[in-house]
């Protein structure tokens, strides 16, 4: 049971445990600005086509 609790003591201790942790958050967020940026962009391409089309079916 000492060889476990040693081994669960050092691996709270070791610092790369937490670099990956904090690569996983911040690609996470990047992944969500992503996924933000490209809603955005996705509903002002969706409102400037409505527009032509609405242009289009008056003129015709």
């Amino acid at each position: 049971m000492i060889n476990l609790k040693q081994a669960v003591m050092e691996f709270i201790r070791e610092e790369e445990g937490l670099t990956v942790v904090e690569y996983a958050i911040a690609g996470g967020l990047v992944g969500l600005g992503v996924v933000v940026a490209f809603t955005n962009l996705g509903d002002q391409v969706e409102r400037i086509i409505g527009l032509i089309v609405t242009r289009l079916t008056t003129i015709v």
